[in-house]
């Protein structure tokens, strides 16, 4: 018999998993073999992106200047880490003793300062998500349960009543040349979180998608009437084992230990009441109750299967001003403390689970900040220079990649582009020289997956 005593009732169990399938080509649920199988080039790797929306930067975080005039360093202090002769931020305290796990890029630029969602969604994605290359390439959901292998996560994926995507500089969950099949998937709160993937299923694979879902519902009426397998044949089993592989428990905090919950945990870390004269309150609210919490899902969810996931909880890094909006000291403290302690309780989560070769985790932002201090106590944008944190598989641990010039506003190496850094997650999600022998593969894929060289000193 099955039960279902833990919170998910058998509809919306059942809704959850056929949702779930829904993307699901019949040839990736039996698993097919053969040369040409798309699911061979795939790694089994997750890449995280954790977006930094608004601009981070580069001083308060990673590369602190304190030799640079006053004007120009850090206004938080610095920090001493783990790596001898690096220092961060004075914010970056729990990063700092974990600096010898990953590695800071600090000749990276974005090229832009404008609040788009680079490298995310960018002219260098032809306006698609990172992820949704990996999707066209092996397909929308794991073959082996059903776990979707793209996924956009925003604070109402972890926290009812806090906002979804912020898409106002651009949209997050878009496939720019490809179908909507190949859209993120974004899970939200509530029983019906996952019905919009009922709408973003490719035309070519509609046959397949109501074959799926009629078996499911053959097993619905089979579970219904006794809580039993017997009887069902084998296609109806294999997709009911995809059902029951973990794709509604993975998106569900409340099957994670309590304790892992309240590591992760940042709503603790700022002072609501303070924000109630700043225009960008409810982002910063939205930030700090749901950080922590999205870098836990996502971790279930790599350990399920999925390929992709964006994380961002909106618009908190444009330090302009300490008045309407933050400046550099206040907004490290709101903003920074609590993606210092998030990512810091992510590593070590991960390092105990001994996952540190299967998940890459980036963090970065659309632009970095002004190498001088404004009269308003506040950093101006700036796509000159732009911080980049990587962690996890074949990445080196205690690196420094690059460096700036003296006043932290260009790179003093070679710079590293966007396009590198696509080309970074998309080499450690898929087998780059099998993909170049493909024929199949639509050219625009083709020319982002391989158009440019991972970031140099990775490897």
């Amino acid at each position: 018999m099955l039960s279902f005593n833990d919170g998910l009732s058998r509809r919306s169990f059942l809704q959850v998993g056929a949702c779930g399938l829904s993307g699901l080509g019949l040839s990736q649920l039996m698993a097919a073999s053969g040369e040409k199988d798309p699911w061979k080039l795939f790694s089994g790797k997750t890449v995280i992106f954790l977006f930094q929306h608004g601009g981070p930067s580069q001083f308060e975080t990673f590369d602190p200047k304190m030799s640079a005039p006053g004007s120009i360093r850090s206004m938080t202090g610095a920090t001493s880490t783990s790596v001898a002769g690096t220092e961060f931020g004075g914010t970056m305290t729990k990063l700092a003793k974990h600096a010898d796990k990953f590695t800071v890029v600090r000749s990276y630029q974005t090229g832009s300062s404008a609040h788009k969602i680079q490298p995310i969604v960018s002219a260098d994605t032809f306006g698609a998500n990172i992820g949704s290359y990996l999707s066209r390439i092996i397909g929308t959901n794991n073959p082996k349960n059903g776990m979707p292998l793209n996924v956009a996560a925003f604070p109402n994926a972890v926290v009812e009543d806090e906002p979804g995507p912020f898409d106002t500089f651009g949209r997050f969950a878009d496939a720019g040349p490809f179908s909507k099949g190949f859209e993120p998937f974004v899970p939200g709160t509530g029983g019906n979180f996952q019905e919009d993937l009922k709408l973003h299923i490719d035309r070519l694979r509609l046959d397949d998608r109501k074959a799926l879902l009629k078996n499911l519902d053959k097993i619905k009426r089979q579970v219904d009437s006794d809580g039993s397998l017997e009887g069902l044949d084998k296609f109806q089993s294999q997709a009911f084992d995809v059902v029951m592989g973990g794709v509604s428990d993975a998106f569900d905090l409340s099957h994670e230990d309590q304790k892992t919950i309240d590591r992760y945990d940042t709503g603790h870390l700022t002072r609501f009441d303070e924000w109630k004269d700043k225009n960008n309150k409810n982002h910063y609210k939205a930030n700090s109750n749901s950080l922590g919490k999205l870098l836990l899902l996502a971790r279930r969810l790599a350990e399920r299967g999925c390929g992709f996931i964006t994380i961002t909880t909106s618009f908190v890094w444009d330090m302009h001003a300490d008045q309407n909006n933050l400046g550099m000291v206040r907004g490290m403290d709101y903003v920074g403390n609590p993606f210092d302690h998030a990512v810091a309780a992510f590593i070590e989560d991960v390092e105990a689970r001994g996952l540190q070769d299967d998940i890459l985790l980036v963090a970065t932002g659309e632009m970095g900040r002004t190498p001088s201090i404004n009269a308003r106590a506040g950093r101006d944008h700036w796509g000159g220079l732009t911080p980049l944190l990587l962690y996890g598989t074949g990445i080196p641990r205690g690196h420094i990649i690059g460096q700036s010039a003296k006043d932290g506003g260009t790179p003093a190496t070679t710079p590293v582009r966007t396009p590198n850094l696509i080309a970074t997650c998309l080499d450690t999600l898929l087998d780059i020289p099998q993909l170049r022998l493909r024929v199949d593969v639509p050219p625009e894929a083709l020319k982002v997956i391989t158009g440019a060289e991972p970031i140099a000193g990775l490897g």
